[in-house]
């Protein structure tokens, strides 16, 4: 039985599992409500498990392989075909949940990145601050990457246009670091990631949607860049063309 004193991130696991026991549960929720790391893990699992029950929809095992999966275990031969169907599915969920890097070798390419860059802003937004650094001086930002990692990224000021810097901060994406630009447009906040891409083609702005925030890629300069935030998609297609255009000594 799992306890509150266990891996506050097991325990996530477990709850939205379903695993754990009422009381436990009600305990969990509150620490969740207070710390934005928990609630971000919880955000994380369950965005996980909506894409592994859209990728991986259940279907009836072979019967050799169930036949094989039986002699292994050591199991008899399951009378109802129910529940056979939910020893498959248990098998399959516990293997790839139980990697990550399973699920990123499964995964369309870009959707490991789209889904990282994703995470990031939420958690982002979850955090007493968005930003590591904070300033709306471009000035003060790109130097303060120097020696965080091996570039520092573009950084144009765009507060003329409604959408003033307001920081930058190290994200992990696929353990890597990388450089994120936060800029703010009225109530919202849009997270530029720039990811190093040597030797990549040139791409057009392309749009995305997950988890109900809009994102837009696009490589430039051995550079793909990833902006995401909850603003409407014509408005971020607008930062994409304006972060594009404007030069960066300007």
């Amino acid at each position: 039985m799992l306890l509150l004193e266990d891996d506050p991130k097991l325990l996530v696991h477990a709850y939205v599992d379903g695993e754990l026991d009422p009381a436990n549960a009600r305990a969990l929720e509150r620490r969740i409500q207070s710390e934005p790391t928990l609630a971000a893990e919880r955000d994380r699992v369950e965005a996980l498990q909506r894409v592994l029950r859209s990728k991986f929809p259940l279907a009836p095992a072979p019967a050799h392989l169930r036949g094989r999966i039986e002699r292994a275990a050591g199991l008899r031969r399951l009378p109802a075909r129910p529940t056979w169907m939910a020893l498959a599915a248990s098998i399959a969920l516990a293997v790839v949940v139980g990697s990550s890097s399973t699920y990123i070798a499964l995964a369309p390419p870009g959707d490991a990145t789209a889904d990282a860059v994703v995470s990031d802003h939420i958690r982002a937004l979850m955090a007493p601050q968005p930003a590591d650094v904070a300033s709306s001086d471009r000035h003060t930002v790109k130097p303060w990457f120097n020696g965080r990692i091996p570039e520092s990224p573009r950084v144009v000021d765009l507060a003329k246009n409604d959408f003033p810097l307001i920081g930058g901060r190290i994200d992990v994406v696929e353990r890597n670091p990388v450089p994120t630009l936060v800029y703010h447009h009225r109530k919202h906040l849009i997270s530029l990631t720039a990811i190093p891409a040597p030797g990549k083609p040139d791409a057009a702005p392309v749009s995305h949607v997950i988890e109900g925030y809009n994102l837009i890629e696009w490589t430039e300069d051995d550079v793909t860049y990833w902006a995401v935030s909850d603003v409407a998609a014509p408005e971020l297609a607008h930062f994409t063309e304006l972060f594009r255009s404007t030069p960066s000594d300007q």
